[in-house]
């Protein structure tokens, strides 16, 4: 069985092709926004499974011992389309560039007469990526991407912002005033907020997550009251011991994420179904390096393990046998359809 290639999944010649549009038609995905089919409402069934890809604007680009791991965005690009194939993956979340990107490339899809990659997916607009990781100013995390009326304009379905809560620094204070700000201008426009507040420590290397369920439970507290209504708010928190304390101090509904990529997907299975197991408002999944960088399993087989846990009800065991069982089909799917335009 031949393992997934990023290079070979989007060539080098499509990479070059998605520059040429940016330079020559600079409104083209602007365009595929607004002329792209969107769901209905928000969930089919009450649950999510959304790749989160927003990490580089943030400075975080490795993956293991690979400091670049994802800079290289023709690998990243192709990782991000290879799980978005995924029927049990509902849409992404990502930072203005990554979602111009995708839209360039399903327009080039449906000009070959392809099937659409978008089309009632949910795609969810990364607002703050200024708290540059290793900076003095790393919590104080202005909105530096889209914004609500962005959103609106390109008819996405949704914003995320990260709140990090660090007790000893300032800067999170500014944060979550823009966050809060952020949550009113998006009631404003029916859209939905995916709010991730997480409580950190200053350590020797950065900021440590706090992953403690009574730290947790608060940090759910104050982010559920914030904004002017919490009618659109959603979290996304991590998973912990005694996770039934976290779930239990909010009604809001919950996506669990991920964290840095381990290279196995297996402890991030075990989570989702423990996570789901601790209360009815947690709601799936908001995950990216562990689906993107699964070490040698294909991105699209560990996208659809998480969403066969999610939305069918999966035990680990059965996605487990999803992933060993995967034969790594339509490895040349995005070429072979795009290359169907110089046939035609």
């Amino acid at each position: 069985m031949k393992a997934f290639q990023a290079d070979e999944f989007l060539s080098a010649s499509l990479m070059t092709e998605l520059t040429d549009i940016r330079v020559t038609e600079p409104e083209r995905s602007l365009r595929a926004a607004k002329g792209r089919k969107r769901r209905s409402q928000l969930t089919t069934d009450g649950r999510l499974n959304i790749l989160a890809a927003d990490h580089p604007a943030r400075r975080v680009t490795n993956v293991g011992s690979n400091p670049l791991g994802m800079a290289n965005r023709q690998d990243y690009l192709s990782r991000i389309v290879r799980v978005m194939l995924s029927e049990f993956v509902d849409g992404v979340m990502a930072t203005m560039d990554i979602l111009e990107d995708l839209l360039i490339l399903d327009d080039l899809l449906r000009r070959a007469d392809g099937p659409s990659l978008l089309d009632e997916k949910v795609l969810i607009a990364s607002l703050n990526r200024g708290g540059l990781a290793g900076t003095v100013w790393e919590m104080d995390d202005p909105l530096t991407g889209a914004s609500a009326a962005t959103c609106a304009a390109w008819g996405f379905d949704g914003a995320k912002v990260l709140l990090r809560i660090c007790d000893g620094e300032p800067g999170s204070l500014k944060t979550m005033l823009a966050c809060a700000q952020a949550i009113t201008e998006l009631n404003a426009l029916k859209l939905p907020m995916f709010l991730e507040p997480l409580p950190v420590v200053k350590a020797e290397k950065g900021y440590k997550v706090i992953k403690q369920a009574e730290i947790l439970a608060q940090a759910a507290g104050v982010a559920s009251a914030l904004g002017d209504s919490s009618r659109y708010l959603w979290l996304k928190l991590p998973y912990c011991e005694n996770y039934e304390v976290v779930v239990s101090a909010t009604t809001l509904p919950i996506l669990l994420l991920g964290g840095e990529a381990v290279g196995d997907a297996t402890p991030l299975l075990r989570e989702v179904v423990a996570g789901l197991a601790s209360g009815s408002n947690v709601r799936g999944a908001l995950v990216g390096r562990n689906v993107l960088y699964p070490g040698t399993a294909d991105p699209l087989a560990v996208g659809d393990a998480i969403g066969g846990i999610i939305h069918k009800g999966w035990t680990v065991e059965q996605a487990l046998d999803h992933l060993n069982s995967f034969k790594g089909e339509h490895l040349d799917w995005a070429q072979r359809r795009l290359q169907a335009r110089s046939i035609g």
